[in-house]
């Protein structure tokens, strides 16, 4: 079989599963947004570590390292990038429910296509992203350049796996519903994703506060979601 399949793309296979998963459930007829939600934040559990799981295997061959490479880009496309989309339709159906949009009407239609331009425009600057950081990555490695990269240049797409969980914890503490909130993170994050700024690489310890916040997310919603069940 073509590709590889060692312990070092395991996190990477895992956490594209979890959003196919979570991308399925959203779209079905009866999914709900705390449902993908959930499978937003296994997916960033696993991102967070399987970098740093790779680089333990000291022999790996240039393809294998490309190969990696590529691969955490596209399963970052679809956890991060369509994964959110898919939990922003979801919420729409709730939102139409709750002020009792009509799909025959006329309004409907134009706040739909609002919106969804919305959710098209944050995929496809989480696409830019992520395609431009695999550019950096090749150059600063033809260049010499060793080990993890010390700096981000826009927002990670990985950043989604915290933002918007905490979007739909807020959903749970008030009877107000927050969709449009929801789109309006998604249209500021996107817009992070390809804003020219620098960000300092969080170190382990980093990394471990926000496993630890994201867990936590995980547990509330959990929680929130047996509590209130809507």
């Amino acid at each position: 079989m073509i590709g590889y399949y060692d312990y070092t793309v395991w996190l990477t296979y895992f956490s594209l599963i979890s959003a196919g998963i979570g991308i399925f459930t959203c779209l079905s007829g009866t999914g709900h947004p705390f449902i993908g939600m959930f499978f937003l934040l296994i997916s960033g559990l696993c991102d967070a570590f399987d970098g740093k799981v790779a680089r333990t295997k000291k022999n790996r061959t240039e393809m294998q390292i490309d190969f990696g490479i590529q691969i955490d880009s596209l399963a970052d496309l679809v956890a991060f990038g369509v994964l959110p989309a898919s939990i922003g339709v979801s919420m729409l159906r709730i939102f139409d429910k709750t002020w009792g949009f009509t799909p025959k009407s006329g309004y409907t239609l134009l706040v739909h296509l609002g919106l969804y331009a919305i959710l098209v425009f944050y995929v496809l600057a989480a696409l830019i992203r992520l395609a431009f950081f695999n550019v950096l990555e090749a150059q600063r490695r033809r260049e010499g350049g060793t080990g993890a990269n010390k700096e981000y240049r826009g927002l990670p797409v990985t950043a989604a796996a915290l933002l918007f969980p905490t979007v739909l914890l807020i959903q749970y503490a008030t009877e107000i519903d927050i969709t449009l909130s929801y789109f309006a993170t998604v249209l500021v994050t996107g817009v992070l994703f390809i804003t020219p700024f620098k960000l300092r690489k969080p170190g382990t310890r980093e990394i471990l506060i926000m496993v630890g916040i994201g867990a936590l997310e995980l547990t509330a919603l959990i929680i929130m979601r047996l509590i209130y069940r809507r």
